[in-house]
């Protein structure tokens, strides 16, 4: 069963806004109305802190925001092509400004929404009397989510205020920009309590554990390019012998297999109207699901010619979509395959992605986090697949990652390359030949990455920590006929999107904030 986050936002607005009054207006407080004088009492109260701040890992809009993952992030980079002139899309394209809003704010905001909340629930949990398991699993939760929040902006913004405690509005206008090395440092310093707090099982479906916390641990490590650290950590959480891969790569983003063997941490929905499912199928699907407008993000033809054959022998010209790796067929919609009982896209289905005049891109689908059952498709909005964060695929190759970077031994990570090419019942492809250069295997290790996680958000904070941009652009987008629609960084790529900017909104409000260099 999926752990329902629900809790009233208003609760949150009165206590956090009442906070700083408590002594002086506590005579006159209502004694039938939730106020920070008698909210939170007991453990149920703190639960509902608790929920509430997991409800904000959801990005239950979607639409340009990209939080966590899901496939809208790779709008930014090559694997996608966006039809709208948004800001995923412009980041991806060299077209970007900081007075844009919808990803460079969400970005920031909703991080610091965590961070706030969090902030509140642990200095609510030391005034409520909690048995100490009770105490320490709540502690654990708040910290690793608080980790979760700093990490997304130390990777989009580089150093940003830390705040770890309730501010006034006065103090929040002046608070200024901690630097790359502390943010990250605080990302660290609240995993290791959640490591220390959390047990191996959750309590719940959805909820944190100590793996998830080593997980993400893992990934903060990895996305500073500090090696040693990543080894040391996937030590850890390799003996807690829980995770390993899924038998199925189709199988893993089907609803049906949700938090299996391989899922280390994801974000629940579920179908519903109070904001609890995702539009993700609707944004990042054919259309023809059940909001008819989407395929705002499409793969790209770099993407599906990165794919190689299983046998490892060129693709065919004639055939050019016979014997590819098994995972493209599980993350594309391809010329001539099936989605909801459709042949793509030889159809025209009324009001649908094939028609719309914006998507241009129109041989190429998402088929990754989709249902295919159209009698079990979602109302709009309430697409149910639950957004996977970090999986045990991801800990493989971060160990090779790892391994070869750090001048370790190469065949070793090769092997572990190839764990991921044959170690599921239908995904077989050649193995990769030991006895590679260490500039080889970073080649391969690098590839392999983009194809596991395509789609999934992730190759937008790849391409960034491996400085790598250069090496990607001018890419030009064609559409079905082979004429060009968009050339990505036209002129080459820019180094100081490696960052985002700061969002203007946020600069006016304070001037202790300093924008990030080249915006």
């Amino acid at each position: 069963m999926k752990l329902r986050y629900i809790v009233t936002s208003f609760l949150f607005v009165t206590a956090m806004t009442l906070g700083g009054c408590v002594n002086e207006f506590l005579s006159i407080y209502p004694e039938d109305k939730i106020t920070s004088a008698n909210f939170p009492e007991n453990e149920a109260d703190i639960k509902m802190l608790l929920n509430g701040t997991y409800a904000l890992l959801r990005e239950n809009s979607v639409y340009d925001q990209g939080l966590f993952g899901f496939g809208v992030l790779d709008g930014a980079t090559p694997n996608a092509y966006n039809w709208g002139n948004t800001p995923i899309a412009k980041a991806g394209n060299g077209q970007l400004r900081s007075s844009d809003q919808q990803m460079i704010t969400f970005r920031w905001t909703r991080p610091y929404s965590i961070i706030f909340r969090t902030n509140f629930l642990i200095q609510s949990i030391e005034s409520v009397d909690l048995n100490e398991q009770a105490k320490s699993m709540y502690l654990g939760e708040a910290h690793f989510l608080r980790g979760l929040a700093y990490a997304v902006l130390a990777d989009t913004y580089g150093g940003v205020p830390i705040v770890n405690g309730i501010l006034s509005a006065d103090s929040a206008r002046s608070v200024r920009r901690a630097s790359v090395e502390d943010t990250w440092r605080q990302v660290v310093d609240d995993y290791d309590v959640a490591i220390a707090n959390l047990d191996v099982d959750a309590p719940e479906v959805g909820r944190a554990t100590k793996g998830a916390a080593l997980g993400m641990k893992m990934r903060a490590y990895l996305y500073q390019n500090n090696y040693e650290e990543v080894l040391a950590v996937i030590e850890q959480l390799e003996a807690l012998k829980k995770y390993g891969l899924f038998p199925s790569y189709e199988g893993l983003f089907n609803a049906e297999n949700e938090n299996n063997m391989e899922v280390i941490f994801d974000v629940q929905y579920m179908v519903g109207e109070n904001s609890q499912g995702s539009l993700h199928d609707q944004y990042c699907g054919t259309g023809t699901g059940s909001w008819t407008r989407g395929s705002r993000y499409v793969p790209t033809d770099d993407l599906v010619d990165a794919y190689e054959t299983v046998n490892g022998a060129p693709v065919d010209p004639s055939n050019p979509f016979e014997g590819r790796d098994p995972r493209l067929y599980f993350t594309v919609v391809l010329p001539g395959s099936y989605i909801l009982g459709h042949r793509f896209p030889d159809y025209l289905y009324p009001g649908g992605a094939f028609n719309h005049p914006g998507n241009r891109l129109k041989h190429l689908s998402c088929r990754k986090y989709r249902v295919d059952d159209e009698s079990a498709l979602p109302p709009s909005g309430q697409s149910y697949i639950n957004n996977i964060v970090l999986r045990y695929a991801d800990v493989i190759l971060s160990k090779a990652e790892a391994i070869i970077e750090t001048g370790g031994n190469i065949d070793e990570a090769i092997d572990l390359i190839n764990q991921i090419r044959t170690g599921r019942d239908d995904v077989k492809i050649s193995l990769l030949p030991l006895g590679l250069t260490q500039a080889e295997a970073r080649q391969r290790l690098r590839h392999e990455r983009r194809i596991e996680f395509a789609l999934e958000g992730l190759y937008w904070s790849d391409i960034r920590r491996w400085n790598m941009g250069d090496e990607l652009y001018p890419l030009q987008i064609k559409d079905h006929n082979g004429d060009v629609i968009e050339t990505k960084f036209p002129d080459g790529y820019l180094d100081f999107y490696n960052l985002l900017p700061i969002p203007d909104s946020e600069l006016s409000l304070n001037e202790n904030l300093t924008q990030n260099p080249g915006w």
